[in-house]
Parts: structure tokens; C-alpha cells; sequence
């Protein structure tokens, strides 16, 4: 007698077509809603998430809340993930604005459909490494810079919440972290 077990995946199964997004985090004064938000989104979602930041070891946020760093910058190949985005707060332009997160996200635009994207002041980043040229996209201003920041880099500034374009999505701030989240999910899918 042929007996025929059959074993179904209920929710706790891994499922191999679900995406691995790299979020990168200032060393020292990364904003922890703009973390902890669209990575609860993307974790529901049944993504994997990467944290990167300059060192591995742990990073420090806005409010003092210490988190894990897998993957130090340098070590960071954008082709090893599906999605690449950069978190704000207080520490992002001192601790992220420069040449190794400019190279990632340059790899991010260069692999076809790949999302990428930022939140609060970290898409004045992307703007400065000429990854939103051409492309609609907003962020925080509160100092009113950034439509004179975008002009000069050829972006096209929308003071909204969060703004998707194409494969690119920015975000404003805290508040709008969760939509964040979401509109990066969509684009995964």
C-alpha cells in the first residue's frame, strides 16, 4: 500500500522569493521612528532586513537606544540586496554623507528595478549623489533648503509626505515612517 504524506507551509515557512533590504543607519544620532517603523513594515511584509552603518558593532539613535549594525559600509555590495534605503536624524549628513554611501546607492540606481530611497534629511544625500536627478521626491525642511538644494540637483521637490517615482521613495520625517514603509513593500512586491 502507497501511503502519500502530504506537509503544507502555514505562515511560519520561509518563503525564498521574499526580498533582503539593506537600512542604512547614522553611526550616532540615526532617528529611531524612521528605524524602527518602515523595518516593522518590512518585517510583517516577510522581509529580511539588513542594518549598515559605518561600523558594524552597534549604532547609537536620536533618543539614546542602542541597535545591532550587521554590515559596515565599506563591506556593503548593493547587488547582495533588493532594496536600499537611508534612514535620517540628527547624525545622517555628519556620519552618511559621503563617498561609500554615495557609492551604494549609485550601485542601488545602476541594478534595473531595484528600490531605493531615503527619509527625512538623508534625501539631500541621494540629491547630492545624483541618484534623483530628473526625478519628483520630497524630505525634511526644516531649515526651507531643500527646494533650493533639490533645484540645484536637478530634482523636482514635492512637500508632501512621502513621494514615490518610479522605483524611488522618499519620505519626510518621522510622522510619515509607517507610509514609508508601505510604499517601499509595494515596490518590492
Amino acid at each position: 500500500m502507497l501511503r502519500i504524506v502530504v506537509i503544507t507551509c502555514g505562515a511560519f515557512c520561509y518563503n525564498h522569493s521574499m526580498a533582503k533590504v539593506l537600512l542604512v543607519i547614522a553611526q550616532d544620532g540615526f532617528q529611531t521612528k524612521e528605524y524602527h517603523d518602515p523595518k516593522r513594515v518590512l518585517l510583517a511584509a516577510g522581509h529580511t532586513v539588513v542594518t549598515g552603518s559605518m561600523e558594524t558593532g552597534g549604532a547609537v539613535s536620536n533618543m539614546g537606544e542602542h541597535v545591532s549594525v550587521d554590515v559596515a559600509l565599506r563591506d556593503v555590495d548593493a547587488g547582495d540586496y533588493d532594496g536600499v534605503f537611508i534612514v535620517g536624524g540628527s547624525g545622517a549628513l555628519k556620519s552618511l554623507d559621503n563617498d561609500e554611501t554615495a557609492r551604494i546607492v549609485k550601485d542601488a540606481e545602476a541594478h534595473e528595478g531595484m528600490p531605493y530611497g531615503a527619509i527625512c534629511i538623508s534625501p539631500r544625500i541621494l540629491s547630492k549623489a545624483g541618484v534623483l536627478r530628473g526625478k519628483r521626491a520630497t524630505g525634511a525642511n526644516g531649515d526651507t533648503k531643500l527646494p533650493e538644494i533639490f533645484r540645484e540637483a536637478g530634482v523636482s521637490y514635492e512637500p508632501k509626505p512621502v513621494v514615490v517615482d518610479g522605483r524611488t521613495v522618499t519620505a519626510d520625517g518621522p510622522s510619515s515612517a509607517v507610509a514609508f514603509g508601505e510604499a517601499i513593500v509595494h515596490l518590492l512586491k
